[in-house]
């Protein structure tokens, strides 16, 4: 398929690279040029703008940072409207609101565009290796037309409602991210400050019900206290914000998930936005004397 690809980040290059190995015609483009060097030198064409990129395109794939990023790459100077023709499919893979998901689909839909919200999690090594879960809404029909593209990105490919439910979805998956980095990061710090055997700890502990992907894959950065990227910290900041913000308009507190955010906000202040999000484990560590 003819697809177009906007926002060359952690993510976005090997995501495109997966689209270049499938087979599909790549168009990209990325706010900073340069980003779209190593998918030329693949075979991919390279686009001045949005509205560029998007003119041949049978789909569009949107993953970028944010709400404002997202509105400006689709509805600002020389975005997509400008530039799709009717008929396109548009797929944000960014994590965004809701809300401003929906409005955004409202404005294509004007233009004859439509649009699905897929989020993914599974952080650099999923969209590195392929498996990533997308989490997809919008109309059925047009999810059925994406997944030959999704299908490249990803391994786990869930069609969850009408559009914005993707959104909603990403934001319950960082809830529970959260939650599970913080405990991981709280029973690690115990086993730390009765100077158990570690190795043994996170043998014995892996391999029961307390078992999961964060404690297999985030275990040895807490531990060493050194967080290599995976997923920046302020990003996942940034996605427990939307969730709190969505929780918020239908009325549900969320106090573990409001944790989790202020010591994120505290730790970026000190500079630490850009690592690994397991990094919250410093927090623990200060508080605990580690």
């Amino acid at each position: 398929m003819k697809v177009a690809f906007i926002g060359l980040g952690t993510m976005g290059i090997p995501m495109a690279m997966n689209l270049l190995a499938a087979g599909h015609q790549l168009t990209v483009h990325n706010r900073s040029r340069d980003r779209e060097l190593p998918l030329a030198e693949a075979g991919a064409q390279r686009a001045d703008t949005p509205a560029a990129a998007a003119a041949a395109a049978e789909i569009v794939i949107i993953c970028v940072s944010d709400t404002p990023d997202v509105e400006a790459v689709v509805l600002g100077p020389e975005g997509i409207i400008s530039g799709a023709q009717p008929g396109t499919l548009v797929i944000d893979m960014s994590t965004i609101s809701p809300t401003a998901t929906r409005a955004i689909a409202t404005q294509l839909a004007a233009q004859q565009i439509t649009m699905l919200d897929a989020p993914v999690s599974g952080g650099s090594e999923g969209a590195k290796n392929g498996t990533l879960s997308i989490m997809v809404g919008g109309d059925a029909e047009q999810f059925t037309k994406a997944m030959p593209v999704l299908q490249a990105m990803g391994k786990t490919i869930t069609h969850v409602g009408p559009i914005g439910a993707g959104q909603t979805t990403k934001a319950i998956n960082q809830i529970v991210v959260a939650g599970t980095f913080w405990a991981v990061a709280e029973g690690l710090a115990l086993g730390l400050k009765a100077e158990l055997d570690m190795e043994k700890v996170v043998q014995a502990v892996g391999g029961g019900a307390a078992g999961s992907w964060a404690f297999t894959n985030r275990s040895g950065n807490m531990l060493d206290n050194t967080y290599p990227l995976g997923f920046r910290m302020r990003l996942h900041r940034k996605d427990l914000l939307i969730a709190l913000q969505t929780a918020r308009e239908l009325g549900l507190p969320l106090p573990m998930a409001a944790y989790v955010e202020q010591i994120e906000s505290g730790l970026i202040s000190q500079g630490f936005g850009d690592e690994d999000m397991s990094a919250i484990a410093r927090s623990l560590r200060e508080m605990g004397g580690i």
